[in-house]
């Protein structure tokens, strides 16, 4: 209960049911590993949460850029609730670290993959609308997004390998690697992860449907990474 009262003191969320924001923290592989508890995994709410979200930022791209033709706003919604986005937020609020996890999963290192922190932050979005309603929820996801939607409005494509390589080189003097570390699917329709690799260390990982972009996506989140510690 500490925990949960921990994380929600940081995303500034009020919550009735704890058990709401504990089964968004479930990951699957944890309640496999504890049938005994009768837990629910955080999927259903990370599917809610994710329809709750495209719509709030839907409504707030529609209502604030009403010179935005509709292609525009698709794609501006796109850049905003995206895994990378949505990863970079949870990495901000530690949210890996309040986490269940199962045993293989926090070994190989869940608490920091993106797919795995996007889904909670789905989640926990899904727990706050059951829970508080949409009102409390825009406010949330705002929150969480505000910066992600100015940059998207200003058309910005950072370039985040760069900007992680000039912190690695002020903060340690070093540089980065990238290592490819899957590929999946047919070659028409193929994915990619890549991982970021410093001091001999996978820092982060990152998917995409070019090598270029599953490697700016792992740039991103070492990036949130590396910037949010003290």
């Amino acid at each position: 209960m500490e925990q949960l009262q921990e994380l929600a003191t940081k995303l500034a969320i009020r919550m009735n049911s704890w058990d709401l924001l504990n089964e968004a923290l479930t990951h699957r592989t944890y309640k496999a590993e504890h049938p005994n508890l009768r837990l629910k995994d955080n999927q259903r709410l990370e599917f809610l949460g994710d329809a709750v979200l495209g719509m709030i930022v839907a409504e707030y791209l529609f209502t604030n850029f009403a010179n935005k033709a509709e292609g525009d706003l698709t794609r501006m919604r796109a850049a905003v609730v995206c895994e990378a986005s949505l990863a970079r937020q949870a990495i901000k609020f530690e949210i890996g670290k309040y986490l269940l996890l199962g045993k293989g999963e926090d070994l190989s290192g869940g608490r920091t993959r993106s797919s795995t922190l996007s889904d909670a932050v789905e989640a926990i979005i899904g727990a706050v609308f059951m829970d508080q309603g949409l009102g409390e929820t825009r406010k949330l996801v705002l929150r969480l997004l505000q910066e992600e939607i100015e940059e998207a409005a200003q058309g910005k494509n950072r370039d985040y390998k760069t900007m992680l390589q000039e912190l690695v080189h002020k903060r340690f003097e070093d540089v980065v690697t990238y290592q490819i570390l899957k590929e999946v699917g047919p070659d028409h329709d193929k994915r990619y992860q890549a991982g970021v690799i410093l001091k001999g260390q996978l820092v982060s990982t990152g998917t995409g449907k070019s090598k270029k972009e599953a490697e700016q996506q792992a740039a991103q989140l070492a990036l949130a990474q590396l910037q949010n510690r003290k």
